[in-house]
């Protein structure tokens, strides 16, 4: 891949995102089919969305209820689906993209409970191969708008990705349809070059004005961390580290790293009002791929230049590894993402490609086979352990110590080693992944 090719696909994985990236992705869908009725309606202007009777129909894949059941939405104190597809209705702005409830207020969230409480909206699981998949029908009842038609009803689709619309329709008649991202990809798979080699050669050489906007990173999870830090959400595990730092986690740059990572997802995944920035669709994952290295530079004072370019290695490695795993699946995103901040560990303590290359065998030797079962607070403890187990890989590697290739799934080549992630993720783990689901459903 070119350097212009690279620095598109970090673009297009790496941006700011409020709230957790599954139920926000329903809201968008959502916010999208109420845009297209306002379009096709003569009456709907001014604040017609917060007075409209919605009704809401949510088919989504299992992976998508499994991520949205039980995390917090954005300035509701709720949980789930329902109440993000219903502020989607009442003040989403799909121009925002991921970013699609910004314009979120007292006033469309007391709106939004009112329809989750008057059963306006149903969620059910979509008939659907795609692991990340959302349908958001939305009709208006009650004759509230003038329109041509007696029931105004659109919905609109996403797959693949989180801001990836589809197809959209409105009174039966569909609008747009387009290739979903699977086929797309599928596509595009024989054009796909890149590799750690190439990303590493990539982080220390591109100029550095070209890739300065990572920076971004800092500005918005290091605000989530310090406000996950000063406020009380979720289990608190990143306020437990950094206030048990004395008697037992100690004043190191581990429960460091560890106290800031946490807290960002402690408060991201308890319903804070700040965005994050994402990493391949998902906000933890940028979190955790980011803020290890960010507490590294802020720790050890380094300067701009190098924390950019660490940032830039430890993204594009997880978006690497994500390239074969996809976008949701039965293995926890946090070891995609801390195997990423492992790496950018490794390149501000100075080393290289083959140093780089044992901390991800190491990674990949240690916490592959984390399961994720869904969207939650308790998430913040898992980033904490990927954080230890980045910092302990990094360490390890940069004294020269890597796992073989005679242990399980590691390869003496460490591109095999990341597609095995990426089998063990997407193929291996699918029974785990219905089983996950179905034991969640059943609780």
């Amino acid at each position: 891949m070119t350097q212009e090719e690279i620095i598109a696909l970090i673009h297009r994985e790496v941006k700011p995102a409020l709230g957790c990236t599954e139920p926000i992705a329903v809201a968008l869908a959502v916010a999208k089919a109420v845009e297209i009725i306002s379009e096709n309606c003569s009456s709907c202007s001014g604040n017609w969305r917060l007075k409209a009777d919605f009704r809401l129909d949510i088919a989504v894949s299992g992976n998508i209820l499994k991520n949205g059941m039980g995390v917090g939405i954005p300035g509701t104190g709720m949980v789930g689906l329902p109440v993000a597809a219903a502020l989607g209705a009442v003040c989403g702005d799909s121009t925002r993209g991921l970013e699609v409830l910004s314009a979120l207020n007292d006033e469309a969230v007391a709106r939004a409970k009112e329809l989750v409480a008057q059963k306006k909206v149903k969620v059910s699981v979509a008939d659907t191969e795609h692991l990340l998949y959302v349908k958001a029908t939305v009709a208006v009842e009650g004759g509230a708008i003038a329109s041509a038609e007696v029931d105004p009803h659109a919905y609109a689709v996403i797959e693949d990705d989180h801001d990836r619309i589809v197809e959209t329709s409105y009174a039966d008649k569909i609008l747009m349809s387009s290739e979903s991202g699977a086929a797309a990809k599928e596509r595009s798979t024989d054009e796909y070059d890149l590799t750690v080699k190439s990303i590493v050669d990539f982080a220390a050489s591109a100029p550095y004005d070209t890739i300065s906007f990572i920076l971004e990173d800092r500005t918005y999870n290091l605000a989530l961390a310090k406000e996950g830090l000063k406020g009380d959400y979720g289990l608190r595990v990143g306020k437990a580290i950094r206030e048990n730092q004395e008697e037992v986690f100690g004043d190191d740059f581990l429960s460091y790293a560890m106290g800031l990572t946490a807290a960002a997802s402690d408060a991201r995944m308890a319903g804070c009002t700040l965005p994050a920035m994402s990493n391949s669709g998902s906000g933890n994952q940028g979190i955790t791929v980011s803020m290890p290295v960010i507490a590294y530079a802020l720790k050890y004072k380094v300067d701009d230049e190098s924390l950019a370019r660490a940032l830039i290695l430890s993204n594009l490695v997880a978006i690497h590894i994500k390239h074969y795993l996809g976008k949701l699946s039965a293995l926890c995103g946090c070891v995609v993402a801390s195997t990423g901040s492992a790496c950018g560990i490794v390149y501000l303590q100075g080393g290289g490609y083959e140093q780089i290359c044992a901390a991800i065998k190491n990674m990949a030797g240690n916490i592959t086979g984390m399961v994720c079962d869904g969207a939650k607070v308790g998430c913040a403890m898992k980033v904490a352990s990927g954080v230890s187990c980045a910092v302990q890989s990094a360490v390890l590697a940069l004294r020269g110590t890597c796992i073989p290739s005679t242990d399980g799934i590691i390869e003496d080549d460490v591109e095999k080693t990341i597609q095995n992630i990426g089998t063990i993720g997407s193929a291996g783990m699918k029974t785990t992944d219905h089983m996950i689901l179905d034991i969640m459903l059943c609780k």
